[in-house]
């Protein structure tokens, strides 16, 4: 974090090897100004509000996963204070303490921030304008996500209204030149009116937004429990990162894993996945359970030289190649991303197809 800041670095360097006095000086003074003898106090600050302990921030960053990393990196760009901060889907690695901490300090920022998010809170709570994207335009809206959604909305209402008006009238003004063009005496009433549709600027109606509505296999009914813990304890390399859990989960649960960063959210669902064994204690699944899995690095689990279609006719080896495109295209992913490396798609295009692959089994957890 501290290298980020570039200037801050270089300046200590400097100084440790220069000799003009006035230049020492120049160095001092500057280093002063950006108050560089504050910056690890700032740094384990923000490091702090991302997740880190006073330990971890010790660690080395080749023990971190992938996930950590980034924290690290969004961490330096936040101490560096750039002038314009442009922050591409930054709660995405972020526990909910992590990312209600990121909202509060984006909010005082004070400089200027531009950030891609699909987080409502966010773009709610640390936002003073929306500038949105649609059809190679773009519109800024003041206000937060809410205030854009409703802005939005009665101005497409807006748009409807007036283009059907404008619909109207020139078919009121197309049937008056089509009945009377040829009428000596009304010929040119009739040509004033054809001046007035060609003057016409049309008004196109909004186009809906194309979206894909996903739909998840119907699972079979098992009866209960489908799975119970009883004394279970799970974890790596021989260490227990949990221990003592007793769990009982139905069919009909729904259950929401929360917890800071750490403390073993990703492992309990890795053992429900059968990705980690028991350590300890007696794990019981139903005999026809079926689980599907969606990874929180979900690159993880898809091989990036392959492509979409690879990927479904491994589990679909029987299937056509039309059902299979039709089964990528139901998750919104259209004949050229079927065919292109997962390493070229975007993040919402790998997360989709994790999501058809978890699914496709129709599992009933």
């Amino acid at each position: 974090m501290l290298a980020a800041d570039t200037e801050r670095a270089a300046l200590l360097a400097e100084s440790e090897t220069a000799t003009d006095a006035g230049r020492i000086a120049e160095i001092q003074t500057r280093l002063a100004d950006i108050d560089a003898w504050s910056a690890e106090a700032d740094a384990a600050t923000i490091l702090r509000g991302l997740g880190f302990s006073a330990e971890d921030q010790a660690r080395p960053t080749r023990d971190y996963s992938g996930g950590w990393r980034m924290r690290v990196a969004l961490a330096g760009v936040l101490f560096a204070q750039p002038d314009l901060l442009l922050l591409d889907e930054p709660t995405n690695y972020l526990d909910l303490e992590g990312a209600l901490w990121l909202e509060s300090y984006l909010a005082r920022y004070p400089h200027t921030v531009i950030v891609i998010s699909h987080d409502r809170d966010l773009l709610n709570r640390a936002v003073g304008h929306i500038l949105h994207l649609e059809n190679r335009s773009l519109t800024l809206y003041t206000g937060g996500y809410d205030t854009f959604a409703r802005t939005r909305a009665e101005k497409r209402a807006l748009q409807a209204a007036e283009a059907k008006k404008q619909e109207a009238r020139r078919a009121h003004l197309q049937s008056f030149v089509d009945r009377f063009r040829a009428k000596a005496s009304k010929a040119v009433q009739a040509q004033a009116r054809i001046k007035m549709l060609a003057k016409m600027e049309p008004i196109t109606a909004p186009e809906e937004a194309k979206f894909h509505q996903f739909s998840f296999p119907q699972p079979d009914q098992l009866s209960p429990p489908i799975v119970s813990m009883d004394g279970v304890a799970v974890g790596y390399d021989g260490r227990a990162v949990l221990q003592r859990l007793n769990l009982r989960i139905d069919q009909d649960d729904r259950i929401a894993l929360l917890g800071r960063n750490g403390q073993g959210k990703s492992t309990l669902s890795k053992l429900l996945a059968e990705r980690l064994d028991p350590m300890d204690g007696r794990i019981a699944r139903s005999s026809k359970l079926r689980i599907g899995y969606f990874a929180q690095h979900q690159v993880d689990e898809l091989e990036l030289d392959e492509t979409p279609l690879d990927h479904v006719r491994r589990l679909r080896p029987d299937e056509g190649q039309p059902r299979l495109r039709a089964r990528l295209a139901e998750f919104g992913l259209m004949a050229d991303q079927a065919e292109t490396r997962v390493r070229a798609l975007s993040g919402g295009q790998k997360a989709r197809l994790s999501l058809l692959l978890a699914t496709i089994d129709a599992p009933i957890c």
